[in-house]
Protein backbone atom coordinates (compact mmCIF):
# COMPACT_ATOMS: atom_id res chain seq x y z
CA UNK A 1 0.00 0.00 0.00
CA UNK A 2 1.59 3.11 -1.50
CA UNK A 3 2.21 5.28 1.36
CA UNK A 4 0.04 9.06 1.85
CA UNK A 5 1.01 11.91 0.12
CA UNK A 6 1.71 13.77 3.24
CA UNK A 7 2.76 12.28 7.09
CA UNK A 8 3.62 14.61 10.01
CA UNK A 9 4.68 12.63 12.70
CA UNK A 10 5.02 14.29 16.39
CA UNK A 11 6.16 17.85 14.64
CA UNK A 12 7.26 20.14 16.76
CA UNK A 13 8.65 24.02 16.48
CA UNK A 14 9.46 26.21 19.47
CA UNK A 15 10.62 29.75 18.79
CA UNK A 16 13.42 31.48 20.98
CA UNK A 17 13.02 35.36 21.38
CA UNK A 18 13.39 38.00 24.60
CA UNK A 19 10.95 36.28 26.15
CA UNK A 20 12.40 32.96 26.44
CA UNK A 21 11.70 29.77 24.73
CA UNK A 22 7.88 30.16 23.52
CA UNK A 23 6.35 26.35 22.17
CA UNK A 24 4.34 26.43 18.87
CA UNK A 25 3.39 23.57 18.02
CA UNK A 26 3.95 20.75 20.23
CA UNK A 27 3.11 17.35 18.57
CA UNK A 28 1.23 17.61 15.51
CA UNK A 29 0.47 13.84 14.21
CA UNK A 30 -1.47 14.37 10.14
CA UNK A 31 -1.76 12.14 6.88
CA UNK A 32 -3.74 12.95 3.83
CA UNK A 33 -3.49 11.17 0.33
CA UNK A 34 -4.52 12.40 -2.99
CA UNK A 35 -7.81 13.98 -3.25
CA UNK A 36 -8.06 15.30 0.10
CA UNK A 37 -8.92 18.13 2.08
CA UNK A 38 -8.37 19.76 5.31
CA UNK A 39 -9.25 22.74 6.94
CA UNK A 40 -7.57 24.31 9.94
CA UNK A 41 -9.41 26.71 12.45
CA UNK A 42 -8.01 28.00 15.76
CA UNK A 43 -7.47 31.39 16.91
CA UNK A 44 -4.87 34.10 16.17
CA UNK A 45 -1.12 32.65 17.52
CA UNK A 46 -2.52 28.67 17.55
CA UNK A 47 0.55 28.16 14.91
CA UNK A 48 -1.76 27.63 11.61
CA UNK A 49 0.46 29.33 9.88
CA UNK A 50 3.66 28.03 11.43
CA UNK A 51 2.11 24.67 10.74
CA UNK A 52 1.78 25.18 6.67
CA UNK A 53 4.89 26.88 6.47
CA UNK A 54 6.70 23.78 7.75
CA UNK A 55 4.44 21.37 5.41
CA UNK A 56 5.54 23.71 2.54
CA UNK A 57 9.06 23.67 3.79
CA UNK A 58 9.35 27.75 4.10
CA UNK A 59 9.90 26.69 7.45
CA UNK A 60 11.92 23.81 9.72
CA UNK A 61 10.27 21.87 12.65
CA UNK A 62 12.27 21.97 15.63
CA UNK A 63 11.50 17.97 16.14
CA UNK A 64 9.89 15.50 14.56
CA UNK A 65 9.46 14.06 10.53
CA UNK A 66 7.81 15.82 7.84
CA UNK A 67 7.49 13.44 4.70
CA UNK A 68 5.91 14.10 1.48
CA UNK A 69 5.73 11.77 -1.34
CA UNK A 70 7.46 9.41 0.88
CA UNK A 71 10.46 11.98 1.37
CA UNK A 72 11.81 14.06 3.65
CA UNK A 73 12.47 17.16 1.85
CA UNK A 74 14.77 18.97 4.71
CA UNK A 75 17.39 16.56 3.68
CA UNK A 76 17.89 18.28 0.67
CA UNK A 77 20.44 21.04 0.18
CA UNK A 78 19.12 24.47 -0.47
CA UNK A 79 18.81 24.69 -4.40
CA UNK A 80 17.46 20.96 -4.26
CA UNK A 81 15.02 21.77 -1.75
CA UNK A 82 13.88 24.67 -3.59
CA UNK A 83 13.37 22.50 -7.01
CA UNK A 84 11.68 20.32 -5.25
CA UNK A 85 9.22 22.90 -3.52
CA UNK A 86 8.33 24.47 -6.73
CA UNK A 87 7.61 21.17 -8.42
CA UNK A 88 5.33 19.19 -5.78
CA UNK A 89 3.88 22.49 -3.40
CA UNK A 90 1.42 25.02 -4.83
CA UNK A 91 0.10 28.23 -2.05
CA UNK A 92 -2.54 30.69 -2.54
CA UNK A 93 -1.68 33.43 0.45
CA UNK A 94 -4.57 35.76 1.06
CA UNK A 95 -2.69 38.50 -0.60
CA UNK A 96 -2.72 37.24 -4.02
CA UNK A 97 1.02 38.04 -4.79
CA UNK A 98 0.38 38.63 -8.47
CA UNK A 99 3.20 41.02 -10.68
CA UNK A 100 1.11 43.94 -11.76
CA UNK A 101 3.64 44.83 -14.94
CA UNK A 102 2.65 40.83 -16.14
CA UNK A 103 -0.24 39.40 -18.20
CA UNK A 104 -2.68 36.85 -16.52
CA UNK A 105 -0.69 34.46 -18.36
CA UNK A 106 2.41 35.10 -17.91
CA UNK A 107 1.66 35.34 -13.70
CA UNK A 108 0.11 32.07 -14.32
CA UNK A 109 3.88 30.49 -16.35
CA UNK A 110 5.66 32.19 -13.51
CA UNK A 111 6.56 28.80 -11.26
CA UNK A 112 7.15 27.20 -14.80
CA UNK A 113 10.48 29.33 -15.91
CA UNK A 114 12.44 27.32 -13.88
CA UNK A 115 11.31 23.92 -14.81
CA UNK A 116 12.23 22.26 -18.11
CA UNK A 117 8.89 21.50 -19.71
CA UNK A 118 8.53 22.41 -23.41
CA UNK A 119 6.56 26.52 -23.95
CA UNK A 120 3.83 25.29 -25.37
CA UNK A 121 2.58 22.31 -23.22
CA UNK A 122 2.77 24.78 -19.72
CA UNK A 123 1.31 27.51 -22.11
CA UNK A 124 -1.74 25.27 -22.72
CA UNK A 125 -1.73 23.98 -19.66
CA UNK A 126 -1.90 27.25 -18.50
CA UNK A 127 -4.95 28.43 -20.58
CA UNK A 128 -7.04 25.12 -20.07
CA UNK A 129 -6.51 26.66 -15.84
CA UNK A 130 -7.61 29.53 -16.90
CA UNK A 131 -10.46 28.70 -18.74
CA UNK A 132 -11.27 26.18 -15.52
CA UNK A 133 -11.54 28.65 -13.53
CA UNK A 134 -13.51 31.56 -16.01
CA UNK A 135 -10.91 33.49 -17.32
CA UNK A 136 -10.32 32.62 -20.41
CA UNK A 137 -11.62 36.19 -21.51
CA UNK A 138 -8.75 37.62 -19.29
CA UNK A 139 -5.45 36.24 -20.54
CA UNK A 140 -3.81 39.68 -21.73
CA UNK A 141 -5.71 41.26 -18.91
CA UNK A 142 -2.53 43.13 -16.03
CA UNK A 143 -4.14 42.73 -12.57
CA UNK A 144 -5.00 46.03 -12.13
CA UNK A 145 -7.97 45.18 -14.62
CA UNK A 146 -9.23 42.57 -12.45
CA UNK A 147 -11.40 42.17 -9.67
CA UNK A 148 -10.09 40.87 -6.11
CA UNK A 149 -11.95 37.25 -7.08
CA UNK A 150 -10.47 37.28 -10.75
CA UNK A 151 -6.69 37.97 -8.86
CA UNK A 152 -7.31 35.04 -6.52
CA UNK A 153 -8.48 32.64 -9.53
CA UNK A 154 -5.33 34.08 -11.41
CA UNK A 155 -3.24 32.92 -7.98
CA UNK A 156 -5.03 29.35 -7.53
CA UNK A 157 -3.85 28.48 -11.37
CA UNK A 158 -0.67 29.72 -10.75
CA UNK A 159 -0.22 27.72 -7.48
CA UNK A 160 -1.36 24.36 -9.44
CA UNK A 161 0.37 25.29 -13.15
CA UNK A 162 3.14 22.70 -12.18
CA UNK A 163 0.32 19.79 -11.30
CA UNK A 164 2.14 19.63 -7.55
CA UNK A 165 0.81 17.24 -5.05
CA UNK A 166 0.04 19.53 -2.20
CA UNK A 167 -1.87 23.03 -2.37
CA UNK A 168 -1.89 24.79 0.60
CA UNK A 169 -3.98 27.76 1.21
CA UNK A 170 -3.10 30.76 3.82
CA UNK A 171 -6.45 32.65 4.51
CA UNK A 172 -7.35 32.22 0.71
CA UNK A 173 -10.62 34.64 0.95
CA UNK A 174 -9.82 36.71 3.78
CA UNK A 175 -9.86 39.40 1.22
CA UNK A 176 -12.96 38.63 -0.55
CA UNK A 177 -16.74 39.31 -0.09
CA UNK A 178 -19.10 36.76 0.86
CA UNK A 179 -19.95 36.03 -2.67
CA UNK A 180 -16.39 35.52 -4.01
CA UNK A 181 -15.28 34.04 -1.00
CA UNK A 182 -17.86 31.51 -1.13
CA UNK A 183 -16.90 31.17 -5.44
CA UNK A 184 -13.03 30.59 -4.48
CA UNK A 185 -13.86 27.88 -1.62
CA UNK A 186 -16.14 25.81 -4.31
CA UNK A 187 -13.25 25.99 -7.20
CA UNK A 188 -10.58 25.22 -4.44
CA UNK A 189 -12.22 21.54 -3.51
CA UNK A 190 -13.64 21.21 -6.86
CA UNK A 191 -10.60 21.43 -8.79
CA UNK A 192 -8.40 19.63 -6.17
CA UNK A 193 -10.79 16.76 -6.41
CA UNK A 194 -10.72 16.88 -10.15
CA UNK A 195 -6.59 17.00 -9.93
CA UNK A 196 -6.53 14.65 -7.05
CA UNK A 197 -4.40 17.27 -5.18
CA UNK A 198 -3.89 17.24 -1.59
CA UNK A 199 -5.48 20.35 0.22
CA UNK A 200 -4.57 22.05 3.20
CA UNK A 201 -6.87 25.57 3.67
CA UNK A 202 -6.00 27.88 7.12
CA UNK A 203 -8.51 29.68 7.24
CA UNK A 204 -10.27 32.51 10.72
CA UNK A 205 -14.02 31.63 8.03
CA UNK A 206 -15.91 28.80 9.99
CA UNK A 207 -17.68 29.05 6.80
CA UNK A 208 -15.25 27.87 4.30
CA UNK A 209 -13.96 25.37 6.76
CA UNK A 210 -17.41 23.68 6.91
CA UNK A 211 -17.52 22.66 3.14
CA UNK A 212 -14.11 20.90 3.36
CA UNK A 213 -14.58 16.94 4.27
CA UNK A 214 -12.15 16.97 6.87
CA UNK A 215 -11.56 19.90 9.96
CA UNK A 216 -8.70 20.15 12.37
CA UNK A 217 -8.36 23.13 15.06
CA UNK A 218 -4.93 23.89 16.54
CA UNK A 219 -5.36 23.44 20.38
CA UNK A 220 -2.08 24.25 23.11
CA UNK A 221 -0.14 22.86 19.76
CA UNK A 222 -1.61 19.83 18.83
CA UNK A 223 -4.01 19.24 15.84
CA UNK A 224 -7.25 17.52 16.95
CA UNK A 225 -9.24 16.61 13.91
CA UNK A 226 -13.29 17.39 14.66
Amino acid sequence: MPEPDLVLEHVAKKFHGGAGEVAVLADVNLTLSQGEALAITGPSGSGKSTMLYIIGTLDTPSAGTVRIEGHNPFILKEEALAAFRNRAIGFVFQDHYLLPQCTVLENVLIPTLAASAAVTDVEQRATHLLERVGLSQRLRHRPAELSGGERQRVAICRALINQPRLLLADEPTGNLDRNNAESIGTLLLEVCRELSTVLIAVTHSAELASRFPRKGELVDGRLEER
